[in-house]
């Protein structure tokens, strides 16, 4: 194996530090500790899952907060008055409504009925247009755990060729961004893209978040290539996978990260720093 491993556990319990450092800090500043408060529809599995790590990641730094379990057949109305109420307590610093939403629900006009500077995952109109136009704001947690990723690698980013294979709201699109802010020549590919393989060929930083298992395979890497894999699969023998070969990739990247123990873990990790940067600018008011 010639790849370094990016070892996104190890980075995520720093990051995770630097939070409880904050929240020390703002606790004794302010009186209190930072809210995240968590909607949850419906009983996805997965999602379950991942409110409970979020749930007990932020306790474990300081934060208070409340997940707010919900039936799958909620009325969207409830919803959104859910919404309006914790965007007008006090108390609460950070909303965050789990996705995706059973269908019916109108994930959109929910997500829009957001305060943006409650918004911690980053996905109101307001803070994508300010994540487009170079401006502050809450920056989409697995995107924005991606861009740690890349600086604790070392990675060269001014002036590089990053490709990120997948166009969705809640990864491709802000990672994007992100790169382009941090001016590297960007490219986005999806599923209609053609010769997929010298696109990525040619690519000194390669984002895969398309959702496909091992779909990059490892002669596809330009050698030294910075790889973040983003995927969370089940490969044929039901192991967790990323949409990158590992083990091909590995033996031509120059850094990459593995799945499980990469970006996962990185996801909850700025969700806290999200959260106490949302307290601590909400205080500043």
């Amino acid at each position: 194996m010639k790849a370094r491993i990016i070892d996104g556990t190890s980075i995520a319990l720093q990051v995770r530090r630097e939070v409880a450092r904050g929240v020390e800090e703002f606790c004794q500043k302010c009186g209190r500790s930072p809210g995240l408060h968590v909607i949850l529809a419906g009983d996805d599995p997965g999602s379950a899952v991942y409110v409970r790590g979020k749930e007990k990641a932020a306790e474990e730094v300081g934060m208070h907060g409340k997940v707010h379990r919900l039936p799958a057949d909620v009325d969207p109305e409830y919803l959104v008055k859910l919404v309006r109420e914790l965007n007008a307590d006090p108390a609460v610093d950070g909303i965050l409504v789990q996705l995706p939403l059973p269908g019916g629900l109108p994930s959109q006009s929910i997500l829009d009925a957001v305060d943006p500077l409650k918004d911690v995952d980053g996905f109101h109109p307001i803070n994508v247009g300010a994540l487009w136009s170079g401006l502050p704001g809450i920056v989409p947690c697995t995107p924005n755990g991606c861009m740690r990723l890349l600086r604790e690698a070392g990675a060269h980013l001014v002036g590089a060729r990053a490709l990120v294979v997948g166009r969705s709201h809640m990864v491709g699109k802000p990672m994007s961004g992100l790169l382009l802010n941090a001016h590297a020549t960007v490219t986005i590919a999806h599923s209609k893209t053609e010769n997929l393989p010298d696109r990525c060929r040619d690519a000194d930083i390669l984002i895969a978040a398309i959702g496909r298992a091992k779909m990059i395979a490892g002669d596809w890497i330009k050698p030294g290539a910075t790889v973040i894999d983003v995927g969370m699969n089940r490969d044929e023998h039901g192991k967790l996978c990323g949409d990158v070969d590992f083990a091909g990739a590995a033996e031509v990247a120059g850094a990459i990260t593995p799945v499980p123990g990469g970006v996962g873990p990185m996801t909850i990790a700025l969700l806290l720093e999200n959260t106490l940067k949302a307290a601590i600018a909400r205080e500043s008011r």
